[in-house]
């Protein structure tokens, strides 16, 4: 069944999560159908942050998985403790008792994927920055994106109790498998339109008038704009604002503030170089 579409708009902007009419759909399809949701788009644009939100309003534990080079199943799915079995067969050979049986329950430690499925109430699992991690670890991902199980040797087949609402973000380091993107609802998230930005930025920093969002949120578009190195995400802008406001407050000059806190939006001496470059196209309005 298909979440109200005002009713999660509503929700997510309760938590200041401002999702545009395409990541809206996503969601709610991806949930009603229980696939998986693969997000890609440039890093800062709230990928990872939609998983955080959706878990507070949908009442469910939130599960991360973050990818890395060399990743491998024992970090993702799980690991005998090892320790406690050879500590547990020395006990039972003092006390002259029957082996326990050591691939028990008492001796799994659970990581991420596991802890999804046999999450009794349901979990969002997010599998963060999967083009991060090899193609041997995507492929070993189809057999649990397609009925929610996993193979344990020692175990059998582990299913979920209910269903985990998946979603994987991918900040397009390397193309991922069509194999992989088979099993999942696909969505990119753009950069968000100046009005939703500006709401973004006031919603998370505290003291940021509506005339400065704008002089702000402007500032940046013209930084994309100019070809960087790293064009700077919504994170970046929040965090931008959130240092601008700190030295306003502190007597700077909105104008000297935002010069002086661009490290926070900016992220390499080219880049620096470049804003430098065009100082009166971006901080022409913050200078008025």
């Amino acid at each position: 069944m298909l979440i109200d579409h005002a009713t999660l708009d509503r929700q997510l902007s309760e938590r200041r999560y401002f999702a545009d009419e395409g990541l809206l759909t996503a969601v709610r399809l991806a949930v009603a159908l229980g696939r998986p949701l693969l997000l890609e788009g440039e890093p800062g644009v709230g990928k990872t942050e939609i998983s955080h939100v959706l878990a507070e309003v949908l009442g469910r534990e939130l599960i991360r998985l973050q990818c890395y080079e060399g990743i491998d199943v024992s970090q993702a799915l799980y690991e005998w403790d090892y320790p406690k079995q050879l500590l547990s067969l020395r006990a039972a050979e003092v006390a002259g008792a029957v082996v326990a049986d050591l691939y028990d329950d008492a001796f799994i430690l659970e990581r991420p994927l596991l802890k999804a499925l046999r999450s009794p109430t349901g979990a969002v699992l997010l599998i963060d920055e999967i083009d991060r991690a090899d193609s041997e670890f995507e492929a070993f991902l189809l057999e649990f994106l397609d009925g929610f199980q996993i193979t344990i040797p020692e175990m059998g087949t582990v299913t979920a109790t209910v269903p985990p609402v998946v979603v994987l973000t991918s900040n397009r380091t390397r193309e991922l498998h069509d194999a992989l993107k088979r099993r999942c609802l696909y969505h990119w998230i753009p950069f968000p339109q100046p009005e939703r930005e500006r709401a973004i930025v006031e919603a998370q920093a505290p003291g940021l008038s509506a005339r400065s969002a704008e002089q702000l949120v402007r500032s940046v578009n013209v930084i994309r704009s100019l070809g960087p190195v790293k064009r700077p995400g919504i994170a970046e802008s929040i965090a931008w604002a959130q240092g601008s406001v700190a030295l306003s407050e502190d007597g700077t000059a909105w104008g000297e503030a935002l010069r002086a806190s661009l490290g926070l939006l900016v992220k390499n001496e080219e880049d620096v170089e470049l804003v430098g470059a065009h100082d009166h196209e971006v901080f022409t309005d913050a200078d008025d």
